[in-house]
This record gives C-alpha cells, structure tokens and sequence, in this order.
C-alpha cells in the first residue's frame, strides 16, 4: 500500500467523532426567525394564563406578607435570642446562587467560544436577573425598619459617627450584587437588541411597532452596529467573569469572617461559587425543559445542550461533596471542641433537632448528582428535570444547615434554643419572591425572544444538521477524489 494510501485509511479510520448539531433539523435563516418569534406574536395560551396568574397570585401573598413584617416588626418572624438569621438569610443566600449560571453562561462562555451556550443563554441571563431581585429584598426587610435602608450606603451625612462599616461583609453585599445586578442587566439587553430590532420589523400592530421600535434603540443591522454589539459583548465578559467569582464569594464572607463554629473557615468562598454555579444550572434545566416543550423549540434547545450541562452539575456537585467531607475533617483534625460540637453533633448526628435536613441535603446535593455519569440518564428529559428539581431542594436545605444549625446553640446552653421553625409570614415573604420570579419569566417569554435569534443564527452553517451531513457528504467526496487521485498517480 502507497503512502498516499495509508494516510488515506488513518484519516477516515482514526477521525474524531463529529459533535451532536446545535440546531435540528433542515432550517434555514427564516425559517429560525418564524420558529422562534412566532411565539411572541400569537396570542397566549391558556396554560401561560394560568402560569401567569399562579405567579401573580404568590407574588400578592407575598406582598401582604411583607407588609405584616414591615408594619408590626421583625417580630412577626420566628426569630429569637440564638437564632437571628433564619429563613430570610437562607433564601437571599440561595437565590443569589441562583443567578451565577446565567453569568457563567453569558460571559465565561463566550469568551471560551462555546457554541452550545447559544441556545440557552438568553433565559439564563434573564433568570439571572429575576434571581437577583429576589434575593435583594430579603437583606432590606431584614433591617426591620426598611425607611432606614438608606444607612448602607456611604454618602456625605450630617449624622456624626453613625458611618457605614466598611469592615462589614454585609456592606460588601450591597456593592457585590449591585454591580452584579448592573452588568448582568446590561449583557442580557445589550444582545436582546438585535432580536428586538427583528420583532420590530415583522410586527403588525401600531403599538407593538412602536414599543419594540424604543426598546431596539434604532438598530439597523448595520456593519458598524455588529462591530459595536460585539465589542461591547467581549468587554461585558471581561467585567462578568470576575463577577462570577466575587459576588458568592463576598456572600459566603458573611459567615466566613465570624469566629461562630460551623463558619469560620477559609473554604467557604470556592465551596459557596461551586454550589452556586451547581444550583444555577439545575434552575436553568427546570426552566428550560419547560419552555422548550410549551414554546416547541425543541430542535433549538436539543438533548446536547441538556447533557451539556448535567455534566457540569455532576462535577460541580462533585465539588461540593468534596467540600462537605474537607469541613469535617478539618472539624475532626483542629481538635477544636467547639468546631467538633458543632459538625458532629448540631449536624451530622442524626439524632439531633436538624439532623434530618443535614442527611437531606447530603443525599440531594451529594448522592443524587452522581446518576449524570451515566450518558443515558443524563439525556432523559424525565430524569434531569425531577434531578434539576432535587438539586435546588437539597441547595436550599445547604443554606439553612449552614445558617440555623451553627446559630442555634452557642456557647451558653443556657440559651440554646429548643427548635427554630418559620412562621406564616417567612413561608409567604419566600413564596413572594417565587411568584415575583415566575411573573418576570412569564412577562419575558411572552414579549421577548427566549433565544438569541441572531447567535443561532451565526452557528448555524457550523452547527446546523442539514449544514454539517452537507458538509460530511462533502469531505467524504473530496476524500474519494483524494484517494482516486493518488492511485492513479501511483500506477
């Protein structure tokens, strides 16, 4: 056999595999328009009423809940002497979680050049940003009385002493999410502008010319608005990468500069970005297996993109278990009685108060993760969302482990509480947030695109199906002619 024959057999026998198309399916550039638009502008259906007016009905108990805190007193709360965070501190911690997928996804992604962010990028931002305003009010109703918020910030005052503490973490929040808030809202619109200008131009409504006409800021598509939308793209990623790590790491400094046992510990902040990262990406899986199904883009937001991101599930979930295992064996080798006390006994001895919700957040955040290792489970839909489902429960009860079992027996059992359960009002402050949070996602999928018409777009005739069998039928041909080619020079 020639040379030229052998290379032949190695290039066809030793190929790489080819990747799962992004895009199913035979589309073309209109054809992604009408698919994805068509939704917003056809009438809503009874299902998104009815999502739509659950949400509206948990953000209005919320709203009274609140009112009842912010009127009668923090009182209202079952807080007590040992136990002043409980589920208020709990659910901002958690929805600020929440949100770094939609940043990971957006910046770090694009940076990297990955292809598979395109089709789910867009909710995760928008989820990012919703989270975000979840997770702000709880600090300032936590305050008690919220008219005075404004002592946070650190302005010029006549008030003498009374000054922000810069040495307080609790202040470094305020500035960690409000940057957060800013340049996440910002990436998320910024690539909205070109899909709005599309909804403009296909709309047929007066109004509707006219709204999204404002919103897409008079983009025209042309060359020098793509040079301008892409630089500031990669700039946006440059200022949200580092963010990503910040923000949950200046979050988990609210507990790990105290000298409380269960706390004051230096893995806190890679432990608290890993969980976050882990229960951000299970919310973007719940969101978007149902979007996907009740929209139909199912061949935008493919099986690839779902097994995508349950491998990074199973290895941030990973990550956590290591964390779990590294504080107690740090709790065991400090020899520190009071660190020891607090991991095994306040927590890990089932038979303590809230021995339960430590196994439960064990076996959610732990054990369950661990079934993505297996291809098959990681591409059934029925599976990754009942696993999307259990990974945010067992985030939520890593919060409150953290929070009320380090807090509720201090260092005088004489004021050690006997058991710290939420009133009717907490439940409901946190039921709000969800019905605030559903109500935007509802809003958002009804008036703006769910996917990035125009990164589709840009992947297609890489990513496309009917693009890439083209394009191995033609390599195939070409390297038949090859083949032919060198045989007849070998004779």
């Amino acid at each position: 056999m020639s040379g030229s024959q052998i290379q032949f057999h190695m290039a066809v026998r030793y190929e790489s595999q080819t990747r799962d198309p992004l895009v199913i399916g035979d589309k073309d550039y209109h054809q992604i328009t009408e698919d994805i638009v068509r939704p917003i502008e056809a009438n809503p259906s009874r299902l998104w009423w009815v999502g739509f007016l659950i949400s509206v009905g948990l953000l209005c108990f919320g709203i009274f809940a609140v009112y009842e805190e912010v009127v009668y007193g923090t009182g209202q709360w079952n807080l007590n002497k040992t136990v002043g965070w409980g589920w208020d501190i709990t659910n901002f911690v958690w929805w600020v979680g929440i949100g770094h997928a939609g940043t990971l996804i957006s910046a770090i992604l694009l940076l990297f050049r990955q292809g598979w962010r395109t089709g789910v990028n867009r909710a995760a931002e928008a989820m990012t940003i919703f989270a975000v305003m979840c997770a702000g009010q709880f600090p300032i109703f936590h305050m008690g009385r919220v008219w005075m918020a404004f002592f946070v910030l650190p302005y010029p005052n006549t008030r003498g002493p009374l000054w922000s503490n810069f040495n307080s973490p609790l202040l470094w929040d305020v500035f960690a999410i409000s940057t957060y808030f800013t340049v996440s809202l910002l990436f998320w619109y910024s690539g909205l502008l070109p899909d709005l200008a599309t909804v403009r131009d296909r709309a047929k409504l007066k109004w509707r010319k006219l709204m999204y006409g404002v919103l897409s800021f008079g983009w025209s598509g042309s060359t020098k608005h793509w040079q301008r939308h892409e630089a500031l793209s990669l700039v946006l990623a440059g200022l949200s990468t580092p963010l990503v790590l910040s923000v949950h790491t200046i979050v988990s400094f609210d507990f790990a500069t105290s000298v409380i046992p269960g706390w004051h510990t230096t893995i806190f902040p890679p432990y608290f970005v890993a969980g976050a990262v882990f229960s951000g990406f299970a919310m973007v899986q719940s969101l978007l297996i149902i979007t996907r199904r009740v929209l139909g883009l199912q061949e935008y937001i493919t099986i690839n993109h779902i097994d995508v991101m349950n491998k990074i599930i199973v290895l941030t979930g990973s990550i956590v278990g290591v964390a779990y295992l590294t504080e107690l064996f740090i709790a065991w080798y400090g020899q520190n009685g009071y660190e020891s006390y607090a991991f095994f006994h306040n927590r890990a001895d089932i038979f303590s108060p809230y021995g339960w919700s430590y196994y439960l957040m064990m076996g959610c955040n732990v054990l369950s993760p661990q079934i993505f290792w297996f291809k098959k489970m990681r591409r059934n839909i029925t599976v990754t969302f009942f696993m999307s489902v259990i990974v945010n429960v067992g985030m939520w009860f890593e919060r409150f482990v953290i929070i009320v079992t380090s807090i509720y027996r201090d260092y005088l059992p004489s004021s050690w509480s006997t058991y710290y359960s939420p009133t009717i009002w907490e439940v409901g402050f946190y039921l709000g947030t969800f019905g605030l949070f559903f109500t935007c996602f509802f809003l958002f999928a009804k008036f703006f695109p769910v996917i990035a018409v125009a990164e589709i777009k840009h992947i297609l005739k890489k990513s496309g199906e009917n693009y890439k069998a083209k394009m191995g039928h033609e390599e195939t041909e070409s390297a038949e002619a090859f083949y032919a080619e060198a045989q007849g020079a070998h004779h």
